[in-house]
């Protein structure tokens, strides 16, 4: 059963379109785009962050924005502007000293299908791409940029008795 691989989780990659964001990109009055976020997804990140887990965000995009938003929550391994997100795969591994047996990446296209299968859990939002949703060994019942991201760490840190600390978060830092 691959919840049961959840507790080899030691580290967290997501994609931000379709992930961490919802699969549209709405435009300001500049022609600018224009991410949501969800905030449950940012809890469970801090949270994860807080209990040691390392956390990476890998975009095809470039804003400054959306990397304030992950800084601002811990993220340290943020990287923009990829074209080739095996070199993220590889420097995160270098640099956070995690296994790739023992990081769960999500993703939920195309551009993510050659990560997902270097890693342990490859996990997709249920509204992903055929091709990833058949790579995935997990696949959360919710969507991209609703709460998919707060879904798998979720159940990573519940599966490894670590979910939930009380008092842990400000509503303001969320």
């Amino acid at each position: 059963m691959v919840l049961n691989e959840f507790k080899n989780v030691k580290a967290f990659i997501f994609d931000v379109d379709g992930v961490l964001s919802k699969g549209a990109t709405y435009l300001d009055k500049n022609g600018d785009p224009v991410r949501t976020a969800c905030v449950k997804d940012g809890f469970a990140i801090k949270n994860a962050i807080s209990m040691g887990y390392p956390v990476a965000v890998i975009t095809g995009g470039c804003q400054q924005r959306v990397k304030l938003r992950y800084q601002r929550l811990g993220v340290t391994y943020y990287y923009d502007g990829v074209a080739d997100k095996m070199v993220c795969l590889s420097d995160f591994i270098v640099k956070s000293r995690i296994d790739a047996g023992n990081i769960l990446y999500m993703g939920d296209d195309i551009v993510d299908y050659n990560i997902m299968g270097e890693v342990g859990i490859p996990a997709a939002p249920f509204d992903a791409a055929p091709e990833i949703l058949k790579i995935s060994k997990y696949i959360s019942p919710v969507r991209g940029g609703e709460g998919c991201v707060r879904d798998v760490i979720e159940k990573t840190l519940h599966i490894q008795g670590k979910w939930l600390i009380s008092g842990l978060l400000s509503v303001n830092s969320i």
